[in-house]
């Protein structure tokens, strides 16, 4: 069998999992905000402790790598990195959009309809992507402000899935009797599942040196002014 340790920090949720032949068979996951630098590393080892395995007896480490939030990446990667080049195994890197998707479409099915992951960008800006109900991509990943004719040229032939923590911003902003905004539906390291099976069995492996989040946008600080003292 083959046993892939499973990682995704890309939003609020923190979620890792340990699939074996393309099964869930443990999962701890928590969206509780900016916890994943105090929880991550609690719930790999937990999940390994409880079934038994050592790091260097899992065949791979599968990591979502954007995306989406700039620390949860980075946290999510270097750990990732971390395990995979401490106990020399494989390192496979999965585009959050595409997992999100994936777990939603096992959801509801597959038909004729288009599907449009989305994740938080601040503001009224999201990531998104479009995909249909075969695994085809209809649009790469993106950076999208959301407006009132966003999607309007698709919506009049298909009907659209929106999720993801990125969707609710529709809410009030598209209507049309196409657009099926889902709300609530959030991400989770079990839908990397098939994907990073999928990889593993092509042997798609990313470098363990090298690999960066996919950032898709410049990460701006902000610095607060300073006091300036009488």
């Amino acid at each position: 069998m083959c046993k892939i340790l499973q990682i995704e920090t890309a939003t609020g949720v923190c979620s890792v999992s340990i699939a074996d032949g393309g099964k869930i068979i443990s999962l701890k996951e928590i969206s509780a905000g900016r916890s994943h630098a105090a929880v991550l590393s609690v719930f790999i080892n937990e999940l390994l402790v409880e079934n038994e395995i050592l790091p260097d007896s899992l065949d791979a480490v599968a990591v979502s790598i954007g995306p989406g939030s700039y620390t949860g990446l980075r946290i999510g990667v270097s750990t990732a990195k971390g395990l995979c080049y401490g106990s020399g195994i494989p390192l496979i890197a999965v585009q959050t959009l595409q997992s999100l998707y994936a777990g939603f479409r096992e959801s509801v099915g597959t038909g004729n309809t288009l599907f449009v992951p989305m994740i938080d960008a601040r503001r009224m800006e999201v990531y998104t992507a479009i995909f249909d109900g075969e695994g085809r991509t209809i649009q790469d990943t993106h950076a999208l402000v959301v407006e009132n004719d966003s999607f309007k040229e698709l919506l009049r032939k298909d009907v659209i899935y929106f999720f993801g923590n990125g969707a609710d911003k529709l809410s009030g902003i598209i209507n049309h009797p196409n657009a099926k905004v889902i709300s609530g539906f959030q991400i989770s390291s079990a839908f990397m599942t098939p994907i990073a099976l999928d990889s593993f069995i092509r042997k798609d492996f990313a470098s363990v040196a090298y690999l960066e989040p996919y950032y898709l946008k410049d990460f701006i600080a902000i610095v607060p002014k300073r006091k300036v003292l009488p």
